[in-house]
């Protein structure tokens, strides 16, 4: 059967014998874990090896795992790791040791995804920083220029790469500026679209060539004031896709968040239709994923290949010692600090 174009979330910490059913039957290219599907790394590897076995091949399963305040997995049984801003601190003072320290942090954190066979990280974050934006982004940024974040980030990604680990490059064309968080309601940026291209989208720019990359659920009204991103033909077909360059798989931010209108069939048909390669739904409510599930196309023509060029990277092979990698980064940020 062929993969339809959505990424589903899952309830707990095991299938239930109703997501199995609905799983096989409708065919998701990927999934993604939360917090509630974490408990211990053998519980991880079975739920994994349970959501594969559902749609019959190694289909890709996602995780948000920045490091900071947004990662998943955490003591005890995996690391805290540092925040983006840290690496940005460091990149003030000594740019080349935070490029370093920011790349061998993605080969830690992909050593332990590999572990528990997830292999797609939503990570990095390309937003800037802005004083006037919402603290949804905050230190999740490396900082507040696009050289220093596009620089920063594309290492970031690199060491997922080098692990055969995928990176989705969020939010795309730039949530760092939003002025609410659109988790609950929908953000509306006012900048001019020079004052955009030149610092927040620029920093996406720089980074066109990854292989993933989420939508923000922002309006950018000097661009298309009625819609954001996620839903604006305008906004993918002339910004992200035009001007930023972007020509990986797109999928967009969750589609159950507050920033959007509408039935989540609604919802996901806007973004398909607006140029969404792929529809991302996370809290794995069963009443909520039936109607992405039915609005999703099959997976086929460009779409098939960016998701296949992007597969094709899972294969990175580097040997790494997690503890040791950790250990060199926390070095590099002291002597730097």
């Amino acid at each position: 059967m062929r993969s339809r174009a959505f990424i589903a979330g899952c309830s707990g910490l095991r299938l239930t014998a109703e997501e199995r059913a609905f799983f096989a039957a409708s065919a998701p290219w990927g999934f993604i874990l939360f917090a509630r599907n974490v408990e211990t790394p053998d519980q991880v590897r079975g739920l994994v090896e349970e959501l594969r076995a559902a749609v019959g091949w190694q289909a890709p399963v996602l995780i948000d795992q920045e490091g900071g305040r947004v990662q998943r997995l955490r003591p005890p049984h995996w690391h805290d790791d540092p925040p983006a801003e840290a690496f940005g601190t460091l990149y003030l003072r000594d740019p080349q040791a935070a490029l370093t320290a920011v790349r061998l942090n993605s080969q830690a954190i992909a050593a332990d995804l590999m572990d528990l066979g997830i292999d797609v990280d939503c990570l990095p974050v390309a937003d800037l920083r802005h004083p006037d934006g919402h603290g949804i982004i905050g230190n999740r940024a490396y900082g507040t220029t696009p050289e220093a974040v596009a620089a920063l980030a594309r290492e970031a990604a690199a060491g997922l790469l080098d692990c055969g680990v995928l990176p989705v490059l969020k939010h795309i064309p730039g949530h760092g500026r939003a002025p609410a968080d659109s988790h609950e309601r929908l953000p509306v940026v006012t900048a001019d679209r020079a004052v955009l291209e030149a610092a927040d989208f620029e920093a996406f720019r720089r980074l066109r060539d990854l292989p993933l990359a989420m939508t923000a659920h922002v309006v950018y009204a000097a661009i298309d004031p009625e819609r954001p991103a996620t839903t604006s033909a305008v906004m993918i077909g002339e910004v992200i896709r035009s001007f930023i360059g972007f020509d990986g798989l797109l999928m967009s931010d969750d589609l159950s968040m507050g920033a959007l209108a509408g039935d989540l069939g609604s919802r996901s048909r806007a973004a398909i239709a607006a140029g969404c390669d792929l529809l991302l739904h996370c809290n794995g409510k069963m009443e909520e994923m039936e109607p992405v599930a039915e609005a999703a196309p099959a997976l086929e023509g460009l779409a098939a290949d960016r998701a296949a060029r992007a597969l094709a990277l899972r294969e990175g092979t580097v040997p790494v010692d997690p503890a040791g990698l950790r250990a060199e980064v926390r070095r590099l940020l002291d002597a730097g600090a």
